[in-house]
């Protein structure tokens, strides 16, 4: 065997002679890499990415006079574009669009919503800033037709009585209704103080023209309707009546208040829907009143709204849009959670968008609850924080998927578990069906506070065995460990795992001293960094308690050290990565894989400031930091490579995860969100990948042969070599063997897509080639 040193400079730069510069038109786009059955659907939205708190408004993306969607998550705060795409058969389908979401300002953040202030026939931007201000972009005509914003305000003012001007505030938590409320064709603004979230404030709009463009307000009442919010859910004082409704909301909640209005009685009047955070019901507020006085009396508030049968019970935070889900021209209610994030309700955020369809083409709507949801129900969505991992667990030769989460609440329980999706595609044309959400029993066997949170899997051969062993980094009765179950079937086999044997990763070392950290939301990535055929481990991680940043390297120490030991502290802070402010990123996810095709392994990372950083030859690392780069994503509608645009903020996580699911020999991203789906990138369509020369290979004489190879593949050599055979993140699975100038290369038991066959002579001359085993 090659001595360490040697084998780890020759994957360091991989010889002089293989290695080729990295094409500039290299990157990734996104695509919906295979069909995802569960049941009897096929997924039309399986790699949007899920959604947790969407808020949907209708706008003309493409330009041609139809409405598209618009929707902006408030948790991760992304932005969401599907198209209303036309089929064969002349009906219409909500189709993802995911280039179109880069024409939306990338700081949006809180709520953002669509409404036409100035009567042009193009929706315009409305959103929180600044702790509770409203800033609005004008949507002017872009190319093609495309809405294209541009900031017409950062701060909405208004005017009252005595009071001269203030900016116009509603607070950190509540979502206004902005809609034209007294009838004059101007959009007013209704909603709750920002103080107290207990009063309902009228802002009407009385600019001097008659759309109301110039966005002047002064204050119509603090006081609607003489409605005060009170305690409890569901909970209202009139004049007259007291304090009605549920049961107190929860004291760490803010008390928001989510506001829409609509005529829901067909009276010409507007009323309002009313949903408030930490409680369950979208309460309609039915105005006995007028349009410019609103009224109301204690038989005009209805908590089964919209009927007794099938009233909105949604687990925390409802807010209602109005949007026509089924192109039959009459707006349907959709109604998703608006809370800023999970870490106190504990409540699923899977299949959470519910949808009420109008039947009524006139006059008052007429809702009526449809149990498969809008759009969720077409996404792979395990809740929260997915992890994806790919490997072939059933033994036919194909890649499987499993997903880890952070957890979702299942039969009154919120834990994590291991969601598979069994590979029945083929090897060019994947397709994934759902097989359980609960694999090898996790969460099943899970009773509080045995419980899973965190769960995130790689599929990897640990002892070198051929066949894939199961790591997985996991919060288990409050303490988080890395564990692995080793598998016991032979290599091509059905996996064979038994949860009773899991074992986890010992740390090495002292305290203090860069030992293997033990932090919830820990990222493990197996991958051999220097190049002796053992699986070292990258790791992304919070941890404090440790010296050390973001990414961590822990070599595997190898032969006669027990695989619990292996893992040694090497660098605490591998290519020293940072935000742009210079600070340490959180929640980063490593994933390593030869993208560009170079012959070289790559590291991909993406953390919570929304930034995927790619390291060509993630080696060079070892040795000092290099600068990543993050315009990695094609956007064919505008032509450019652009940064990321999945989201952003303190809680966002993020689970990578590298996998050659059509046999092309080139590795595709996933990149599991925290809105709990995952979304697919493949290496961009047309991106110039020139064949590598190789000088080192002529030299040698290094030919393959049959390349693509199933059982065996002969390597020839024009002077005796060593031969050796190596993945694509750079891990030998087949030893090098005795120089010779004829090697028969044993393929069995490997899983099919690309692997480098190299060759070293006894001068130390190299040369390698990549090898598709089917």
């Amino acid at each position: 065997m090659l001595r360490r040193a040697a084998v780890f400079l020759f994957l360091l730069v991989l010889s002089a002679g293989a290695a080729r510069a990295q094409s500039a038109a290299f990157g990734f786009e996104y695509r919906a890499l295979a069909p995802v059955v569960e049941g009897t659907d096929t997924l039309r939205q399986a790699w949007a990415g899920g959604l947790s708190t969407p808020q949907f408004s209708i706008i003309d993306l493409d330009g041609d006079g139809q409405d598209d969607l618009f929707a902006f998550d408030r948790q991760s705060s992304r932005c969401y574009t599907f198209l209303s795409a036309l089929q064969k058969d002349g009906s219409r389908r909500w189709q993802y669009a995911p280039d179109y979401e880069a024409l939306f300002p990338a700081d949006l953040a809180g709520w953002a919503l669509l409404r036409d202030y100035d009567c042009d026939g193009r929706p315009d931007l409305f959103s929180y800033v600044n702790g509770g201000d409203i800033r609005v972009f004008h949507n002017v005509a872009g190319a093609g037709g495309r809405p294209s914003f541009v900031l017409a305000t950062n701060q909405i003012l208004f005017t009252g009585a005595g009071t001269g001007t203030s900016n116009l505030t509603i607070g950190g938590y509540n979502m206004p209704a902005i809609a034209d409320v007294n009838g004059d064709g101007k959009l007013d603004i209704l909603s709750y103080d920002f103080v107290s979230a207990t009063l309902v404030e009228l802002y009407l709009n009385n600019s001097p023209d008659a759309c109301g463009a110039a966005l002047n307000f002064k204050i119509d009442t603090n006081y609607w309707a003489q409605l005060q919010a009170c305690v409890g859910c569901a909970a209202y004082q009139l004049p007259g009546l007291a304090c009605r409704g549920g049961a107190a909301a929860r004291p760490e909640h803010t008390g928001g208040h989510n506001l829409l209005t609509l005529d829901l009685n067909g009276d010409g009047v507007y009323d309002v829907l009313d949903g408030r955070d930490n409680c369950p019901e979208l309460v309609a507020l039915l105005n006995q009143g007028t349009n410019q006085q609103a009224a109301l009396t204690a038989s005009a508030i209805r908590t089964d709204f919209p009927s007794a049968a099938n009233p909105v019970r949604l687990a925390v935070f409802p807010a209602g849009y109005l949007i026509d889900t089924d192109f039959d021209g009459t707006k349907d209610l959709v109604v998703a959670s608006n809370t800023l994030d999970n870490r106190q309700d504990f409540v699923s955020q899977r299949d959470n968008v519910r949808l009420y369809r109008n039947a009524a083409a006139t006059g008052a709507p007429a809702f009526s609850f449809q149990p498969q949801g809008f759009l969720t129900n077409d996404m792979v969505d395990v809740s929260e924080a997915a992890a994806p991992a790919f490997g072939d667990l059933d033994g036919d030769g194909l890649a499987d998927m499993l997903i880890g989460s952070y957890a979702d609440r299942v039969n009154g329980q919120y834990r994590a578990s291991l969601t598979y999706y069994r590979n029945v595609g083929t090897a060019t044309q994947p397709v994934f069906r759902l097989v359980t959400r609960d694999y090898l029993g996790l969460a099943a066997k899970g009773t509080a506070p045995a419980l899973f949170y965190a769960l995130k899997p790689v599929l990897v051969d640990l002892n070198r065995d051929g066949a894939l062993d199961l790591a997985y980094a996991a919060n288990y009765q409050n303490v988080n460990y890395i564990y692995y179950i080793l598998n016991t079937a032979r290599a091509g086999q059905p996996a064979a795992f038994d949860p009773a044997t899991a074992n986890y990763f010992k740390p090495q070392g002292a305290a203090g001293s860069g030992v293997l950290p033990s932090f919830i939301g820990d990222m493990p990535c197996f991958t051999d960094v220097d190049g002796d055929g053992y699986v070292d481990l990258l790791l992304g991680t919070d941890n404090y308690t440790e010296p050390g940043m973001a990414l961590r390297y822990f070599r595997n120490q190898g032969a006669g050290v027990a695989l619990e030991n292996a893992f040694v502290a090497v660098n605490n802070d591998f290519g020293q990565i940072r935000d742009a402010a210079g600070a340490r990123p959180y929640h980063l996810s490593p994933a390593v894989a030869d993208f560009d095709g170079d012959g070289r392994p790559d590291l991909v990372t993406a953390d919570n400031t929304g930034a995927v950083r790619f390291f060509s030859n993630y080696r060079t690392l070892v040795t000092g930091p290099a600068a990543p780069r993050t315009d990695l994503f094609w956007n064919a509608l505008l032509g450019q490579y652009e940064g990321n645009r999945l989201g952003q903020g303190p809680l966002v996580r993020y689970g990578l995860a590298a996998a050659d699911l059509n046999a092309d020999g080139v590795p595709e991203l996933f990149v599991g969100t925290e809105a709990g789906g995952v979304s697919s990138y493949a290496v961009r369509r047309g991106a110039a990948v020139p064949t590598p020369t190789r000088p080192a290979a002529a030299a040698l004489g290094l030919a393959l042969y049959p390349n693509p190879a199933r059982a065996q593949a002969t390597a020839e050599t024009a002077q005796p070599t060593r031969v050796s055979l190596l993945d694509l993140t750079g891990r030998r699975v087949r030893p090098a063997d005795a120089p010779a100038r004829q090697h028969l290369l044993n393929l069995s038991g490997l899983a099919p897509g690309l692997y480098l066959v190299r060759a070293e002579a006894a001068d130390g001359s190299a040369a390698v080639q990549r090898l598709a085993v089917q």
